[in-house]
């Protein structure tokens, strides 16, 4: 195997990968869809304390998103 064509399925397995992972995230955004719009809910007009006053919202999403 040469280090051209070990070049090109490196590239190949990088798309797939990429593909993968693009479509798992759009999977993910879209289950946790009623997560998502409570940590925007209650981060809106926030800039600092959203940390600790949202921290709910946020593990609930996470949790949501690691599944």
């Amino acid at each position: 195997m040469g280090i051209l064509q070990e070049a090109r399925e490196n590239h190949v397995k990088k798309k797939v990968e990429e593909a993968l992972r693009s479509k798992m995230k759009a999977k993910a955004l879209k289950e946790c869809d009623t997560y998502t719009s409570k940590y925007a809910e209650c981060a809106y007009g926030r800039t600092l304390s959203v940390v600790w006053k949202c921290r709910q919202q946020a593990k609930e999403l996470n949790n949501c998103l690691h599944q």
